[in-house]
């Protein structure tokens, strides 16, 4: 055999030995195998823990506690608090309450809002924007969502506005503001207040204005998972004192002032902030533009990566959102991209991969409660059979329909930690769209 001969076939076998190990490792790309399907997932850590909290809330907590003064006619921490929100937002008036249904209860009653009456509202929403309308007695009329943006769709409002319409509650849906001024304009080219719901907006934006001072009123809530927390609580923010003092009426039985005493100039309910929940909101308020931030850089780096992934749309903001809270990242997809894969499916393998994901609201207008509701006696008793029949016809939704199949969810804790996390989030979408076929066949 001649030397070049030998030389060939060692660089053949060399060659050959190459190939074999890279067949060898890509099976050992069994590491890039789904979770799911039992390869190794994207990410192992959990994502930042909620609430956040050091030495300062256990203190505050402890002096209420031993201060004796836990309710708020007697203590000043909840006064403490609305001045530092209102400052805060740029607001005239706050007012604490125990929840952020409660705020938006007491602001509906504040406005008038009665039998008989219709509330503009959004069929994507959490239920307290319509509980608090049928508190009330009245009517709640949806209005489609744009599936863009997730939120109600103000090119639709004013055709569902009738002689019976006396508020539009729209609501600032995953801390992105609603198109305000589109809406703005419909409530005073029709003489009604619009009633923001931002209670999943805490420092959200519209213009350069913080969201909840733009309407006659706007209510927050501080709520477990909300990004300003207090396990419980909610605000109401005005710049009109007559709906500031009609609101504190309201939420104190009824009581003409902040007293504790037995007069009363109307109707009322115990709405109050305790003493021990405003504590920790003053001290959670300190870090909630820091964190704010840091959920505002890591979405809109997540938003350039998920964007590129075919199928995926996050969540478009209107162009007047100077700031968004991000209380949800939101987006929509598209299964037709990811090989029929299911959106159940979709969302099981991505939890497997250690990214926690959900599929959102399902159709509030579809709920099996209203219509029992609208058939008690006392909906009866107020409104006319073909009024609540026609009610049933006004509130087809399709728009909305179609974005409760396609919604995707991370909660805004996910947005808290570093870079490396949204890398994570958009290699596990990646990896997931990569092997939806075998995911399919799985099913």
């Amino acid at each position: 055999m001649s030397r070049n001969e030998l030389t060939r076939r060692k660089l053949l076998a060399v060659a050959s030995t190459g190939i074999a190990a890279t067949r060898v490792a890509r099976p050992a790309a069994s590491s890039d195998k789904p979770a799911i399907l039992g390869g190794q997932p994207v990410r192992a850590a959990p994502f930042p823990s909620w609430p956040v909290i050091d030495g300062n809330e256990e203190r505050a907590w402890m002096e209420v506690l031993h201060g004796g003064k836990w309710n708020r006619l007697d203590g000043d921490h909840a006064r403490r608090f609305e001045e530092t929100w209102a400052s805060t937002l740029g607001a005239k008036h706050c007012l604490a309450t125990a929840n952020g249904t409660s705020a938006l209860f007491a602001s509906l009653n504040a406005l008038g809002i009665g039998p008989g009456d219709e509330v503009i509202v959004p069929p994507y929403t959490f239920v307290a924007t319509v509980n608090v309308v049928l508190l009330q007695h009245a009517l709640p009329v949806f209005v489609d969502t744009d599936p863009e943006t997730f939120q109600i769709d103000a090119r639709k409002i004013e055709a569902a506005i009738t002689d019976r319409t006396r508020c539009i509650l729209p609501v600032h849906l995953g801390g992105s503001p609603a198109d305000l001024d589109a809406i703005l304009e419909i409530g005073r080219k029709h003489h009604l207040p619009v009633l923001e719901d931002a209670c999943q907006a805490h420092l959200a934006e519209w213009r350069g204005r913080k969201v909840s001072t733009l309407g006659a009123l706007g209510c927050f809530s501080f709520q477990a998972s909300k990004n300003l927390n207090s396990g419980e609580g909610g605000a109401i923010l005005t710049n009109d004192t007559d709906l500031y003092n009609a609101c504190q009426s309201f939420h104190n039985n009824g009581r003409g002032n902040t007293g504790s005493g037995f007069g009363y100039v109307r109707n009322g309910a115990n709405l109050r902030m305790t003493e021990f929940q405003a504590a920790l909101l003053l001290e959670q308020f300190k870090r909630v533009d820091q964190q704010s931030r840091t959920r505002e850089q890591n979405a809109a780096y997540l938003t350039k990566q998920l964007a590129e992934i075919p199928g995926i749309a996050p969540a478009r903001m209107y162009s007047g959102a100077t700031r968004n809270a991000y209380h949800l990242y939101m987006f929509r997809y598209d299964k037709t991209r990811f090989a029929n894969l299911p959106r159940s499916r979709f969302l099981a393998a991505l939890n497997a991969e250690g990214i926690p994901a959900s599929s959102g609201y399902t159709p509030l207008n579809q709920e099996p409660f209203l219509k029992h509701t609208f058939d008690s006696r006392a909906y009866r008793a107020v409104y006319p059979a073909k009024q609540l029949a026609e009610w049933v016809e006004r509130n087809h939704c399709p728009a909305n329909d179609r974005l409760c199949e396609e919604a995707v969810w991370f909660t805004q804790t996910m947005l808290l930690g570093p870079r490396d996390d949204m890398d994570a989030i958009a290699a596990a979408v990646r990896k997931v769209q990569g092997h939806a076929p075998n995911l399919l066949e799985r099913t």
